[in-house]
């Protein structure tokens, strides 16, 4: 009860102080009053969290944890899921620029990378330039506007980190491409989806276009789709399901994917050889 307590508070009180600093900043004059009743809000919702973790970090100890771990099992407890996947897309996304900007790939020694990003790349970069017209767009009508300098500048902010938002993802399918080797066949799509299929698992592979996936990833009745731009091209059988997690923490079983690959023809052969060089007798 606490927990789930201690959840709604987040949900409710956080974007409420969020608000209440963003109007003062922006100068906009609020009753003292108000102020008051949210800074208590604020101290009663920091109460609550703290009833809630002390027992989640204590519980953790007594079951041999670490200060550390512990602490990563309150976070855990207090946080929903969803957010705290969220949380982690934006700093994998960080660590995708960097690896974007040094011309590398988060490619392990020995794998195949399959890429499946090269005709999204393009759309997303023409995006990511309308974004950047939007920005010195929204800027100089603010200003025409007379709108307060700190609420422009907030303003500016997000729309700068939506920016590079997009940069983010752009360099995190480009630099996680899918993997083929000898022990797995891992589908990727950025940092917001990855599955690790065992090799021993896969019964057949074939190529198989298809133009109108429903979303990002699709999951039912046994098949799984990871569409780019709502088309996949590669059918890969399993001879037992495995278990699938979507980008948000929701999952379910597969036993048939299909994903996209820039190269289609490459992957399957990518995939059959590995096949062949383990059935060939040594």
């Amino acid at each position: 009860m606490t927990l789930r307590l201690a959840r709604t508070v987040l949900y409710a009180v956080v974007p409420a102080e969020v608000l209440v600093v963003v109007l003062l900043v922006s100068g906009v004059s609020l009753p003292p009053q108000l102020i008051a009743v949210v800074e208590v809000l604020v101290l009663l919702a920091l109460a609550v969290e703290f009833a809630a973790a002390v027992p989640l970090y204590r519980a953790a100890r007594r079951a041999g944890a670490g200060r550390r771990t512990a602490a990563r099992a309150v976070y855990e407890g207090l946080v929903p899921v969803q957010v705290r996947r969220l949380v982690g897309f934006d700093l994998k996304g960080m660590r995708s620029l960097a690896l974007w900007a040094a011309r590398r790939r988060d490619v392990p020694s020995g794998a195949v990378p399959v890429g499946y990003s090269a005709e999204q790349t393009t759309t997303m970069l023409m995006f990511l330039f309308a974004m950047l017209v939007e920005l010195v767009g929204v800027e100089f009508l603010l200003q025409a506007l007379d709108w307060p300098p700190p609420l422009r500048a907030l303003v500016f902010v997000v729309d700068l980190y939506s920016v590079l938002i997009v940069l983010a993802v752009i360099a995190a399918c480009v630099t996680r491409p899918h993997l083929v080797s000898s022990g797995e066949l891992r589908l990727r799509y950025g940092v917001f989806f990855d599955l690790s299929v065992p090799r021993e698992l896969i019964s057949s592979v074939r190529t198989a276009r298809n133009y109108d996936e429903k979303r990002l990833v699709t999951l039912e009745d046994g098949l799984m789709a990871l569409a780019v731009g709502s088309q996949t091209n590669v059918i890969v059988e399993l001879s037992a399901p495995v278990t699938v997690t979507r980008p948000l923490g929701r999952r379910g079983r597969a036993a048939t994917l299909r994903f996209l690959a820039d190269d289609p023809a490459a992957a399957v052969r990518a995939l059959r050889s590995i096949q062949d060089r383990e059935s060939s007798p040594i």
